[in-house]
């Protein structure tokens, strides 16, 4: 059996052979009697008056809020659909309109209690979209759409709104004579303007005319100058024409007589060139040659002077060179001189220093000698029996004394000490 519906209607199929039901908004469809079933659920727009009575706002005022919602059933989406016929199947437009009617009247007055009275009543647009927002979500998991919310009235039994109107209306004509004041201030500001601005005009309108007679008499005095300059211009074109005409004859004049000067420099310039010419042949070459020779003389002086000097400098090098040579050889000899000596020194031991103390005596007694001869008094001092006491020598011969050791250590290079046996003292 065939069933029909209208597009503000939907109809649900269940039974055999439709699992999940068969949901259509708006057509037809076939179904098998005794063991298919068909139910309906409308889709009409259900017009709400959400009216929240004496609800208290944030800063404790009780108002009332009266709003206007259109919802339906959205048969265009399958999942609200389905969502909608889970929970509607089987009510009434009037049951379906008060389970939405109770949903946004909730959030409507939770949206109240958040909100102030000035903000609620100032701004109804935001309202309206707040409750909107927050209704359509809830509404939208029952499969039910929000299709429009408006605020409608807005009222409250202790006249707090009144109160608003009245300080809003005593702000209006407070606003409204400042406003008038301030328009009397700018009348007479803009009148006070007005008159500086004619005074400047008549002022500067005698500055125009106190300009334009300057410029006439600076104008004049110009035209006067440039006439007194043209006249006094053609006074003396005749006189400077004249200058001109006598410094043009002496022009010729002086013309004339640099052609003169200038044949008469030629004349000494081919007189200097003969001259040049036989002072060349007759001087300059023999001069020429001549200091040609002495510079040829000049450089094999100095070559000469150059050849002797090396070979000074060579002979100086050579006799150094021999000289130091003899010196090694001599040093060598002294060395291997002393090396002997060393060697008698070590096989003959004292026997050798006495030789060579011996040798040395004369210069020893040479050294003690000159001290002596500088002594200026002996003195002799007797003991007292008919003796002649020992000798007290000056401070000088004491000193001798004492050095005597070291002066033959330095002379003969043997130590006193090893042959006497010990030091020499002063007693």
């Amino acid at each position: 059996m065939f069933y029909t519906c209208g597009p503000n209607e939907a109809m649900v199929v269940s039974g055999f052979g439709r699992s999940p039901p068969l949901m259509i908004a708006g057509g037809r469809v076939f179904v098998l009697p005794c063991i298919q079933q068909i139910q309906r659920i409308t889709l009409n727009t259900l017009t709400l008056n959400v009216k929240s009575d004496k609800v208290y706002t944030r800063h404790g005022v009780p108002i009332s809020v009266t709003g206007i919602a259109q919802v339906k059933i959205q048969g265009q989406n399958k999942e609200m659909l389905a969502t909608a016929c889970q929970m509607f199947m089987g009510k009434s437009e009037g049951e379906i309109a008060n389970i939405a009617l109770e949903t946004l009247e909730g959030h409507q007055r939770a949206i109240i209690a958040h909100l102030t009275v000035e903000e609620i009543y100032q701004d109804r647009k935001k309202f309206s979209e707040q409750v909107f927002k927050v209704a359509s979500s809830d509404l939208v998991n029952m499969g039910i759409g929000v299709v429009s919310y408006t605020l409608k009235d807005v009222h409250d039994d202790q006249d707090y709104l009144h109160s608003l109107g009245k300080a809003r209306t005593a702000q209006v004509q407070k606003d409204a004579r400042i406003g008038e004041a301030q328009y009397k201030r700018d009348a007479v500001i803009r009148e006070a303007h007005a008159m500086q601005e004619k005074v400047s005009a008549q002022y500067k309108n005698e500055i125009e005319m106190a300009k334009a007679q300057r410029d006439y008499e600076l104008k004049k005095a110009a035209y006067d100058v440039e006439v007194n300059t043209k006249k006094a211009e053609s006074e003396m074109a005749y006189q400077l024409q004249v200058a001109k005409t006598k410094q043009r004859i002496e022009e010729e004049k002086m013309q004339v007589k640099v052609v003169e000067r200038s044949q008469q420099i030629l004349l000494q310039e081919q007189e200097i060139t003969r001259r040049e010419m036989e002072l060349e042949a007759t001087v300059k070459k023999p001069a020429d040659a001549e200091r040609y020779r002495l510079e040829k003389l000049a450089e094999a002086n100095r070559l000469q002077l150059i050849m002797e000097a090396e070979a000074e400098a060579e002979s100086i090098r050579m006799k150094g060179e021999a000289e130091a040579y003899a010196l090694e050889a001599k040093g060598r000899a002294e060395a291997e001189q002393m090396t002997k000596k060393a060697e008698a020194f070590t096989q003959y031991k004292e026997g050798a220093m006495v030789d060579m103390l011996l040798e040395k005596l004369p210069l020893m007694a040479e050294e003690i000698a000159r001290p002596l001869a500088a002594a200026h008094k002996i003195t002799m001092i007797s003991s007292g029996n008919g003796e002649v006491g020992a000798a007290k020598l000056t401070g000088e011969v004491l000193d001798i004394m004492t050095r005597l050791p070291a002066t033959v250590e330095k002379l003969t290079g043997v130590n006193i000490s090893q042959v006497t046996g010990g030091p020499i003292r002063k007693r």
